[in-house]
């Protein structure tokens, strides 16, 4: 009779052991989907950062152009400003005006604000913008726009400013936002 309480204290031990590999197993399972979830909010949350990022340097210069509304028209952008473009980092050496908004609003997307190791590390990745004239519109009308590079794929923008500049636009990875301004004749 001795030999069958301990027979069933045995089956109890191993039973508690299967039980904890499961609890372990499932709690693995658990954790990854956890880690998972992370990677993809901070994918979003950098998103997020590079939008409002964009959406201050498009302002800012809307701000410059609607300051300078005399020569609006120099502001046009033949090529795209900032990541790529050669304005140099001291914008000091540009006449006051159009040029040095431009060197400033380049730097500005280059992510000049803000160095680490002497790298602008301050902005959006691949910053670019352009400024463009919308023909025959009255009073003359501009459209400015900021793009930058995405983490993960989308649609690609109708904007054609920086177009192919991430790579094939069908992998959806070119950001932008765009404003329009409309310079009005002030003169009595």
């Amino acid at each position: 009779m001795s030999s069958a309480p301990a027979a069933g204290v045995r089956a109890l031990r191993g039973f508690a052991i299967l039980e904890a590999l499961v609890t372990i197993v499932l709690l693995s399972f658990g954790i990854l989907g956890l880690v998972g979830l992370q990677a993809k909010m901070q994918a979003a949350e950098m998103e997020s950062y590079q939008r409002s990022q964009a959406l201050l340097l498009l302002e800012d210069m809307a701000a410059r152009l609607n300051t300078n509304r005399a020569a609006a028209a120099d502001y046009v952008t033949a090529t795209p400003v900032g990541t790529g473009s050669t304005e140099p980092a001291d914008c000091s050496v540009k006449a006051v005006g159009n040029e040095r908004d431009l060197c400033e609003w380049s730097n500005a997307l280059k992510g000049s604000a803000e160095q680490l190791g002497g790298n602008a590390v301050g902005s959006l990745i691949g910053g670019r913008g352009c400024i463009e004239e919308i023909a025959g519109a009255l009073p003359p009308r501009y459209q400015i726009v900021v793009t930058w590079q995405g983490l993960h794929q989308s649609r690609a923008p109708n904007i054609a400013c920086a177009s192919g500049a991430y790579g094939s636009e069908a992998l959806g990875l070119r950001r932008a936002v765009a404003k329009v301004v409309a310079i009005a004749d002030l003169t009595p």
